[in-house]
């Protein structure tokens, strides 16, 4: 069996201004990319990035063997690093693979998070954000696939309990 490594490791996270439960439709946090980055640009996405070694050793084990909650932490360093606020209630929503034409690939472990507190401010490798209901995200030039996570959250919200991930027909 080879010992290659089949793929980085990232987390995004879907984040939601207005709870589900406030009566109101929930606000999901994207932001766009520079024109000057090299994948993607000028496209609107969600916060995310790589899970950094540090996000594991920097911490102390939570049992003898190993360290939990590793994603969580990656994933709340990368929305402050890359829109100024914090998250909290961190949920599991579907993962994604891509493999590029080198062979290299992303294992990507989507997440929803409730919006926290703090102001945006944009890194700098993106040049805007905007908060938008499912409805008014159509209307962006979105990853492939984020559309539909978001609506797999609609549905969650909605009281489904068996959703995957589909396309939007």
């Amino acid at each position: 069996m080879s010992q290659e490594q089949l793929f980085n490791l990232l987390a995004t996270a879907i984040i939601l201004k207005e709870p589900f439960e406030s009566g109101k439709k929930p606000q999901y946090l994207i932001t766009q990319r520079s024109d000057d980055e090299k994948t993607f640009p000028g496209m609107w996405t969600v916060p995310g990035g790589h899970l950094d070694l540090e996000d594991i050793t920097d911490f102390p084990k939570q049992t003898e063997h190993y360290w939990y909650n590793c994603l969580e932490r990656a994933l709340r360093r990368e929305v402050q690093e890359e829109a100024n606020i914090k998250i909290k209630n961190i949920w599991y929503l579907t993962s994604l693979v891509r493999i590029k034409d080198d062979g290299h690939g992303s294992m990507v472990i989507s997440f929803v998070a409730d919006y926290a507190g703090g102001k945006v401010k944009i890194s700098e490798d993106m040049q805007d954000y905007k908060w938008v209901t499912y409805e008014e995200a159509k209307k962006y030039n979105l990853f492939d696939g984020i559309l539909e996570e978001f609506d797999m959250i609609e549905r969650k919200l909605s009281g489904e309990r068996d959703v995957e991930w589909e396309r939007i027909k």
